[in-house]
């Protein structure tokens, strides 16, 4: 079975997606934590990867606490919920 993998479009502020990183990310503790897209902020890591979703950056709010996130995600971080 292949792991979930990130939307292939930037997700939006409202969408949930859930955050999905391997056990030795230092930001581990968050992954599996259901969330709403909060805020999407851009750079130019794209230019770097040639892949357009790098840009993104998201601000996101757990759905079991109402809490904003302490870190942001980059999309590759973050699949869409179920």
């Amino acid at each position: 079975m292949q792991p979930p993998q990130p939307a292939t479009e930037p997700y939006s502020i409202g969408d949930s997606v859930t955050v999905y990183v391997a056990d030795e990310d230092v930001d581990a503790e968050y992954h599996g934590t259901e969330c709403i897209v909060v805020n999407r902020f851009t750079d130019d890591l794209n230019t770097e990867t040639d892949r357009e979703t790098d840009q993104y950056t998201y601000r996101l709010e757990s759905k079991a606490t109402g809490d904003v996130l302490p870190v942001d995600f980059r999309h590759a971080d973050l699949v869409p919920s179920q």
